[in-house]
């Protein structure tokens, strides 16, 4: 199922909770500005290459849009609009003054030199400036992506319209970057299964089950080394893409961390058992959290054989509809990927808020933020959702929906 198939399906269960009249269903579901470009790049050995890319921006409602960039070799446009929806209900549901966008370039950036990505960031970045800016729409790392990749952007932007460091977040803090956005959406999933830890009797830190984490990358790692250090829980499994480790006692977290550190894959650790990618999902536990692409937890893969109280989505659109309503009839708890893992946007946000004063913010100052606004909105979820007798997810959305249609409605639609 796509990214958008998923999206949709969620949002008519969430509209039909507010009763949403059918013409705001069509301005919500529909996006506001879609750009496709074709990318071409002078590869290192002379000949050149062209790369599809997307920027699509779903709704500017309630403040520039913002959402991350892509380079994946599976990047097309319905896994855009579907994320870039997300976006959209993730500001809004965080309370931040921001609509939502996505943006990515088809594209398997391993195959790719270092002077080859820069010049396929460039060149991208040339093709979609004419929709970006930093009261227009702020792009930030995703998959693939990261803090290097945005300062190219901002470089590539900044050589036409100047200085302009609140076009694009996630930077290197050396150019204007935050304080803390690297571990913020890792730091944010950990926020919210504390409160939900404290809410539901699931401990985190002492509890028998433990933590599995599908994903070793820039969330997964950050998860798994709070949780560890923060958070005192007991992490017994993780995998990448070449398979996992598992230690039913508990995994070394900085030791794994290091040996990650010097290019060794994850299985190839001696602290653990090796598991395949497929065998993690069985592995018994307290807290499941998929951390690295959507569409891994399904009914025909492993829905009907996870062994776990509560998924914690740090990933975005990790299960699908039909999934979803299997975990639920089982009693697992899902907590949605727009509340779990919105601590990278609302960093982003910070740093947006910071660039625009000129002003930068302690470390202390951006954590403290961050647990205040993704606990109100973690409040606000769980209120409704034990008022409606709905799951998370449907009044994560519920939520959402309402404060995009409220601002559509006063702009005059």
């Amino acid at each position: 199922m796509s990214g958008r198939a998923i999206v949709q399906n969620q949002f008519d269960r969430a509209a039909d909770l507010i009763n949403l009249e059918a013409y705001m269903r069509k301005i919500l579901i529909s996006p506001f500005r879609e750009v496709q470009v074709e990318v071409p790049v002078r590869m290192d050995d002379g000949r050149i290459e062209v790369f599809t890319g997307y920027r699509i921006q779903h709704n500017g409602a309630r403040g520039p849009c913002k959402g991350g960039i892509r380079y994946h070799p599976e990047a097309d446009h319905d896994e855009v609009l579907g994320l870039a929806t997300i976006m959209t209900w993730k500001t809004a549901l965080m309370d931040i003054p921001f609509g939502g966008a996505k943006g990515g370039v088809t594209v398997d950036p391993k195959k790719l030199s270092k002077l080859e990505l820069e010049r396929l960031t460039r060149r991208f970045t040339q093709r979609i400036a004419i929709v970006l800016g930093p009261y227009r729409d702020i792009p930030a790392p995703d998959v693939n992506t990261n803090a290097q990749v945005m300062a190219w952007i901002l470089d590539e932007y900044s050589s036409r319209q100047g200085y302009t460091p609140a076009v694009v977040t996630g930077k290197p803090v050396s150019l204007g970057g935050s304080l803390g956005r690297e571990e913020a959406t890792g730091r944010g999933v950990m926020y919210v299964m504390q409160e939900y830890a404290r809410d539901f009797g699931i401990p985190l830190k002492g509890g028998r089950g433990g933590v599995v984490i599908q994903g070793f990358g820039n969330v997964g790692s950050h998860l798994a080394r709070l949780l560890d250090s923060e958070a005192g829980a007991k992490v017994v499994a993780v995998s990448a893409v070449e398979g996992g480790v598992y230690n039913d006692q508990g995994l070394d977290i900085p030791a794994l961390l290091a040996h990650v550190a010097q290019g060794k894959p994850v299985p190839e650790w001696k602290g653990g058992k090796r598991v395949t990618n497929e065998e993690l999902w069985t592995i018994p536990c307290d807290w499941l959290i998929p951390a690295a692409l959507g569409g891994v937890i399904t009914k025909e893969a492993n829905a009907k054989t996870i062994d776990c109280k509560v998924v914690v989505e740090g990933a975005n659109e990790p299960t699908t509809p039909t999934a979803d309503i299997i975990l639920e009839e089982r009693g697992i708890a899902v907590i949605p990927d727009f509340l779990a893992n919105a601590g990278g946007v609302t960093v982003s946000y910070y740093e947006w808020a910071q660039n625009l004063q000129q002003y930068r913010w302690t470390h202390e100052q951006v954590n403290r933020e961050l647990k205040a606004t993704i606990t109100k909105a973690y409040t606000s979820v769980r209120d409704l959702a034990k008022e409606k007798g709905v799951t998370f997810r449907t009044a994560a959305y519920g939520i959402a929906l309402q404060r995009v249609a409220d601002a559509e409605r006063l702009r005059g639609n």
